[in-house]
């Protein structure tokens, strides 16, 4: 059962996660704009995944990386949302100098690896750096968050595999939203709990209910703890639906309309509202105000975005390996 958080951390949770949701929003009007173009992937429906795993872990000492839904968690970790909208729009403000855009946020300072195009790619990445955790004696874990469809690629397989021998200090985390592209999970897994998958490893496992951030944060930060004190590896499935397409090119249409509402009736804002009112850490007019100051944060973020100088053509051999 799920502990009973401090009002401030209520209302702090529900900023952030409102922040996500309006920004993905913004950053759907900005393509359709044609800001930017290329591959978009929105992660809206999913924010207490995000806010639940990440408030949950030291942040700017645990290592996070992830796959192209990757607009929210660095913001999470703390990256300032002018600076990944920069990203997004090819700005040399951004946090990769505009070379990375909507798939490859990445910070140093905050140790987030990036978001990673190749499904499943970041999957041996995490890997190495919970190797590398362990070999400097570090106390820190690694988070590798997945798409469910990534559970049946090769590489998260031999990347698990060595995890487990090895007795790395990663949580993976699958972010089951219940379709890789356009098809069902159900249609591409044999198993009714992907965390099953952990048993080949001999690895332990846990089920969380993503669309609820009480329960997301208060089982993780179990699972946080026991893994940085253990140094054993764990699989994570957790339950989740995002409101949109796989991409803003994706118009949904393998999914009725009645699921999708069915979905929207659980919505991890809708629920953390009604879990806020029953604790007494917020009124009614309370949630209108968080709605005015994340509208005015958004602005100033699209703002600066939109006004950043595109990088020079001096930056043309800047960050390159060779």
């Amino acid at each position: 059962m799920a502990q009973k958080l401090s009002n401030q951390l209520l209302v702090a949770f529900y900023k952030e996660m409102l922040l996500g949701r309006r920004i993905e929003e913004r950053v759907g009007q900005l393509y359709v704009q044609q800001k930017f173009s290329g591959f978009c992937h929105l992660y809206i429906g999913q924010e207490a995944v995000g806010t639940g795993c990440l408030n949950a872990i030291r942040k700017g000492e645990d290592y996070v990386i992830t796959g192209y839904r990757d607009h929210f968690l660095p913001i999470v970790l703390g990256m300032d949302p002018g600076v990944m909208l920069a990203e997004l729009l090819g700005k040399v403000t951004g946090c990769a100098r505009g070379k990375g855009g909507s798939m490859h946020m990445f910070s140093e300072k905050l140790h987030f690896m990036g978001g990673h195009g190749i499904v499943g790619g970041q999957v041996p990445l995490a890997v190495g750096a919970g190797w590398k955790i362990k070999y400097q004696k570090e106390d820190n874990v690694a988070l590798c968050f997945l798409g469910d469809a990534a559970i049946n690629q090769g590489q998260f397989h031999e990347a698990l595999n060595l995890a487990a021998i090895w007795d790395l200090p990663c949580i993976f985390i699958i972010e089951n939203n219940m379709y890789g592209m356009g098809t069902a999970i159900t249609r591409t897994c044999s198993l009714h709990n992907l965390a099953d998958r952990a048993k080949g490893y001999n690895m332990r496992q846990a089920i969380v209910d993503g669309r609820n951030v009480v329960n997301t944060y208060s089982q993780m930060k179990e699972i946080v703890e026991e893994t940085r004190k253990t140094s054993k590896p764990i699989l994570v499935e957790i339950q989740t639906y995002r409101f949109r397409g796989h991409s803003v090119s994706d118009p949904g249409n393998y999914r009725t309309k009645e699921e999708v509402e069915k979905e929207r009736s659980r919505d991890c804002l809708v629920l953390l509202k009604d879990i806020m009112i029953q604790q007494k850490a917020a009124k009614e007019d309370d949630f209108e105000t968080y709605e005015e100051e994340i509208a005015e944060i958004v602005e100033k973020a699209v703002t600066f975005a939109d006004e950043s100088p595109e990088p020079g053509l001096e930056e043309i051999h800047a960050h390159v390996l060779a």
